[in-house]
């Protein structure tokens, strides 16, 4: 029987709402528009594994170690000891961003680089931000085939996607070969705002999967479930 990489925390219920974990072998696709919370959950995922002792590579191309550690402990998830334990390794991909050369080849590259695969969990936060100037349909095969190939080792590969920075042919082949797919949404009522993870595939589950989990993200807190779900 596989086994289930747990994220729970006690201060939350999202390991709980979300089939008590992600069976290993897992491709995990978190999808949302600018501003949906993608990289919050991503960080909340991560925090989450690593206190159920699983090792996690962390890939992101939004903030550099700094502002990451700066991150997670103004959400109250405490990385330090991680950090120095080899337990999370960081991986901050800014400067490519910037290059388009270095954003060519950034597929080959993340192919290539062994040592992100170490780990039990690899999140790459977001990933169409890095390859919306070179993905093709071959190349899109190509990553596939890789994440696969990384996950038939029983580790579990979580990324992130705005689908606006990827043909829509691309973003039907990662929704298709995602073992678990999710969509973030976020609506503002009354003037605030309500965001909620859609949950539209989850394979393996061990136990129950909430179709809507509605959330909030709050400074010291970190990640809020909802009592009632977001419609």
């Amino acid at each position: 029987m596989s086994r289930t990489f747990r994220f729970e925390l006690e201060r939350d219920e999202l390991n709980q709402r979300l089939g008590e974990g992600f069976p290993e072998g897992s491709i995990v696709l978190i999808e949302g528009e600018n501003g949906a919370g993608k990289s919050t959950i991503a960080e909340r995922l991560a925090y989450g594994f690593l206190s159920n002792g699983h090792s996690t590579t962390f890939i992101s191309t939004q903030l550099t170690t700094k502002s990451f550690i700066n991150q997670m402990y103004s959400l109250d998830y405490p990385i330090g000891l991680n950090l120095l334990k080899d337990e999370l390794l960081f991986i901050a991909v800014t400067p490519l961003i910037k290059s388009a050369k270095s954003r060519s080849d950034f597929i080959e590259r993340l192919i290539n680089a062994e040592k992100l695969y170490d780990k039990d969990v690899i999140i790459i936060d977001k990933i169409s931000e890095l390859v919306k100037y070179s993905i093709n349909p071959e190349k899109s095969i190509e990553l596939v085939s890789f994440f696969k190939k990384i996950t038939g080792m029983g580790k579990i590969v979580i990324i992130t996607i705005d689908p606006v920075d990827l043909d829509s042919d691309i973003v039907s082949l990662l929704r298709s070969s995602a073992d678990i797919y999710m969509t973030l949404k976020s609506r503002v009522v009354a003037g605030e705002v309500k965001r909620s993870i859609n949950v539209n595939k989850f394979t393996g589950a061990k136990g129950f999967v909430g179709s809507v989990i509605g959330f909030r993200i709050e400074p010291g807190a970190g990640l809020v479930i909802e009592i009632a779900s977001v419609a």
